[in-house]
């Protein structure tokens, strides 16, 4: 991965607003990775800074090796799991001037 896509990545990442979530995917899409796994990868490898705990697997639910500290951070900043899921329908953060597409498992529906 080249530096500018890494520094995207993290720059995404870092805009994602207290009291909301995004999914790997997401921020695949807005900082034009080619693959959500590179968000991953960017912060298994540099994601120490950055609101990781905003970051969902597809389905809402976190990554299973963080599952306690990061549903207990997200609590912390408001946002609430119904069991293991985040509802991303309710907490999904949605960019200004992001376009939101139909359906319910669409980008920022």
């Amino acid at each position: 991965m080249d530096d500018e896509l890494h520094e995207r990545i993290r720059a995404v990442i870092a805009d994602v607003p207290a009291g909301t979530v995004a999914t790997y995917g997401d921020i695949a899409t807005l900082s034009g990775a080619p693959s959500p796994r590179l968000v991953g990868r960017v912060l298994a490898e540099d994601g120490h800074d950055l609101p990781w705990q905003r970051i969902l697997r597809a389905n809402g639910t976190p990554a299973p090796h963080l599952a306690h500290e990061q549903l207990e951070r997200l609590r912390g900043e408001g946002v609430l799991a119904d069991g293991q899921r985040v509802d991303l329908r309710k907490y999904r953060w949605r960019p200004d001037g992001v376009v939101e597409e139909d359906g319910p498992d669409g980008l920022f529906c």
